[in-house]
């Protein structure tokens, strides 16, 4: 007899961490980018050479995109194919070589100074690679078309970490290349597609159980097609002409599309639930960033980097720290609700997403943001480790 996803994670008899795909990859990313961040500020202050042969600033948006980015991914793919598909989970060994597989790449990059130069990237790539193999080989089996565009949106991702890499082995600065950005606009992409199925579903949710009347516009209706249909372009746009006028036009219209997109989820009526009015915060730096990139480049140029970080630090960290969150305590047995540890959490994710952007006005705020960044990932660590460490609790024990 076939057995169901719960009896196959009980089966598991090594360590309760590898018992489902979130637990290794949420806890690891956290505490990868709490260390790379400490990393990070000791080289800002000229007090540390990393062993890599990146440049630094590469290295930095490297492993804060991809590096991270890509454990976080893989957590939530590994949870969520399962549910899409009907089929097992990966647990156990296999989990546990993918795990030692993204390991090696932040390694090997970090030390790639001592190493054989192609060593770390194919290391690196090889995470993303089998990952996706893995995910498509599961859509295949449990015939769930619907989802290969999250797949192709994984492909294009690896795609930019493989241009990433390409553009720092021949020298250039890859931080401000076609990789980085490539990469970033993926980023994006993904939170639009993924956060337009679970906000506006957990939003209802939450509103139906408190007999609140409102609702928000349902998933994928015509508005939201036209939303999807129209950003894939733009952000092309951005990816391979950033420094134009017409660009920054275009990101306005994008801006535009997806902050009427995210009024449309009714997300002032969860402002007393953290968990659900989190998502439309994050979702939020989509358009903010788009706006501030766009203005930017009308207005000469002279704030990308910050006005980029409102899509690195403030979406992609605040969206992926909202949904660790949230599935951690979901699968783990636990209520869905956010105590004073995770309020704070949250608000210093947001803290390290507007002060970044804010580093060009003031150079120290640069050190801040790195602050706020520790304490949010540090303190998802320190609440949610033993979670993902143990089995799940049992419900009514």
């Amino acid at each position: 007899m076939a057995q169901s996803s719960a009896e196959q994670m009980r089966s598991w008899k090594g360590p309760a961490v590898f018992s489902f795909g979130f637990r290794p990859f949420f806890l690891s990313a956290a505490i990868w980018v709490v260390v790379a961040m400490i990393l990070w500020l000791a080289v800002l202050t000229g007090g540390l050479d990393l062993p890599t042969r990146f440049a630094h600033g590469s290295w930095h948006a490297h492993e804060f995109l991809f590096g991270y980015l890509g454990a976080v991914l893989a957590g939530f793919l590994l949870t969520a194919v399962p549910n899409w598909t009907g089929r097992l989970p990966i647990v156990g060994w296999p989990l546990a070589g993918l795990f030692a597989l993204w390991c090696a790449g932040r390694a090997t990059i970090l030390c790639s100074q001592l190493l054989p130069p192609f060593l770390a990237p194919a290391t690196d790539l090889a995470f993303p690679i089998v990952l996706g193999g893995l995910i498509l080989r599961e859509i295949i089996a449990g015939k769930n078309w619907r989802n290969l565009t999250v797949l192709a949106l994984l492909a294009v991702f690896a795609l930019a970490n493989a241009l990433f890499h390409y553009e720092a082995l021949v020298g250039e600065y890859a931080a401000q290349g076609y990789g980085l950005r490539l990469g970033l606009a993926t980023a994006v992409m993904m939170i639009a597609v993924i956060g337009g199925r679970i906000i506006p579903s957990f939003t209802r949710n939450w509103l139906v159980s408190k007999n609140h009347t409102a609702r928000p516009a349902p998933p994928m209706q015509r508005f939201d097609k036209l939303t999807i249909v129209l950003s894939p372009p733009v952000l092309a746009i951005w990816t391979f002409r950033p420094f134009t006028i017409m660009t920054g036009y275009c990101l306005l219209v994008f801006g535009a599309l997806h902050l009427i997109r995210l009024i449309r989820w009714q997300g002032h009526h969860a402002l007393s639930e953290p968990l659900v009015f989190v998502l439309h915060a994050s979702y939020g730096f989509i358009p903010l960033g788009a706006f501030a990139l766009g203005l930017d480049q009308i207005l000469g140029g002279q704030g990308t980097a910050g006005a980029q970080h409102l899509w690195m630090a403030g979406a992609i960290g605040a969206m992926t720290l909202s949904v660790m969150v949230r599935a951690t305590l979901g699968h783990s047995g636990h209520e869905l609700k956010a105590d004073k540890a995770t309020v704070a959490v949250f608000l210093c994710i947001f803290a390290a997403g507007l002060t970044r952007f804010l580093t060009p006005l003031h150079l120290h705020l640069s050190m801040l943001s790195g602050v706020f960044w520790i304490l949010a990932f540090g303190g998802f660590a320190l609440s949610y480790g033993a979670m993902l460490l143990r089995p799940k609790a049992e419900s009514g024990a």
